[in-house]
């Protein structure tokens, strides 16, 4: 398929360049930028005039919630979900049911994505069998059947000795793990921030402690074995400091955050919107604006979506007993274009597009030529509403339901293919 996308705004993440000119695309790679190569005649034509042309964003926390929970999404729901807000690959968590601690469950998923043909996915491995969190899963095996890395989902490794070991290994191969920081005994049956707003709706708190003590063990440890470490979704602006510290003393570790902890706080649950109920949980405005200045400076790698879809059951009990998560995948591209500060377009999507694909270590997205034609069309001005009846997700719990919000995808490209839009 010959495509052109006609005088766009082409936007450079890696470098902050933005220009407009035609894009030619052709066997799904980028055959030309600006002048369209010799012969060349598209099939189709995207007109993008006073629209704004990407690399495809690429999220590191999605739950497709297959297999094991088709009751909440699917693999196709979730995947057109992705494509709509402009996502082009996903990185998906292990704690599935049964967990992917084993290659052929990761042969199945990824065969079962291909054949869905949309976003593509990278699966992360199971660190321990059945992410029981004692004995080590066969990570080798794992990477040769397709993960791209390995994580215990939420849960944490049942000791630091275990810890220890499962990263010396993982360095030795050098396999990336994926760990969300958080010390289950601080944790309890904590809901929400440990704070005023907790304490004044009688909800059991979760303390910053409970994230920074575990920060700093998986840090220290980390430097001890030389494992590529990577901290997901934080939450609290001290993590952020030690993990700028920590490279400042040489030490390679990368990190994300998620779109709702950049523009949300502890104040949002109002009167126990369960919507909010999110983990790791909402935190203080303070810490939100910790969490901002790190995507400023670049030492948070990247910001993440965190999409856990709910079905409504889940949603509608007690702040207490519901289920924790949001549906992100369709609101990612907004939330970031809308974070603060007065980066240029260009540099505003560098968390989505360029960060996390060195995160997967994958080759920097770029609008370049031969570049693979993973392409997100948006208007960067268009305001829109967030009807969660009008989610392609069939997870339809957010916390941003009714707000107004700016940048709408049009069109989305994977391998040169317009998988969304008209």
């Amino acid at each position: 398929m010959r495509t052109t996308i006609r005088q766009g705004l082409l936007l450079d993440p890696a470098t902050g360049g933005e220009q407009v000119a035609d894009l030619h695309i052709a066997d799904g790679i980028v055959a030309g930028v600006g002048t369209a190569p010799t012969g060349f005649a598209p099939e189709r034509v995207i007109d993008a005039a006073g629209l704004a042309v990407s690399p495809g964003l690429v999220d590191l926390a999605v739950r497709l919630r297959e297999p094991g929970f088709e009751h909440r999404a699917s693999l196709d729901s979730e995947l057109a979900a992705a494509v709509a807000g402009g996502i082009t690959a996903v990185a998906c968590p292990p704690d599935m049911d049964p967990p992917l601690d084993e290659p052929g469950l990761v042969e199945m998923l990824t065969r079962r994505a291909a054949a869905v043909g949309l976003a593509r996915v990278h699966p992360l491995g199971a660190l321990t069998q059945g992410l029981a969190g004692e004995k080590l899963a066969g990570l080798v095996e794992l990477a040769r059947a397709g993960c791209v890395g390995f994580s215990q989902g939420d849960g944490a490794v049942g000791d630091s000795a275990t810890l220890l070991r499962a990263l010396k290994y993982a360095a030795t191969f050098d396999l990336p793990v994926w760990m969300s920081p958080r010390d289950a005994s601080l944790m309890r049956l904590g809901v929400a921030h440990e704070g005023e707003v907790a304490t004044r709706l009688g909800l059991p708190g979760v303390p910053a402690l409970a994230e920074t003590l575990a920060v700093s063990a998986l840090l220290l440890i980390a430097r001890e074995t030389g494992v590529a470490l990577h901290l997901c979704r934080l939450s609290v602006g001290e993590s952020v400091e030690m993990v700028r510290q920590a490279r400042a003393r040489g030490q390679a570790v990368t990190c994300d955050v998620s779109s709702h902890h950049l523009h949300l706080s502890e104040m949002d649950i109002g009167y126990f919107d369960t919507n909010c109920r999110l983990s790791p949980p909402l935190r203080s405005l303070r810490d939100r604006d910790a969490l901002v200045a790190g995507v400023a400076d670049g030492t948070v790698d990247a910001i993440c979506s965190d999409h856990s879809p709910v079905n409504e059951d889940g949603k509608e009990l007690p702040f207490s007993e519901a289920d924790p998560g949001a549906s992100g995948l369709e609101t990612l591209l907004s939330l970031t274009l809308m974070r603060s500060g007065d980066a240029g377009l260009a540099a505003k999507l560098a968390p989505v597009t360029v960060g996390p694909a060195r995160v997967l270590r994958l080759p920097v997205p770029r609008l370049e030529l031969g570049a693979v034609a993973d392409i997100c069309v948006f208007d960067p001005d268009a305001w829109w509403r967030v009807q969660p009846a009008d989610f392609v997700s069939r997870g339809r719990n957010t916390p941003f339901a009714g707000y107004e919000l700016r940048g709408r995808v049009r069109y989305c490209l994977v391998g040169g293919r317009v998988v969304h839009g008209d």
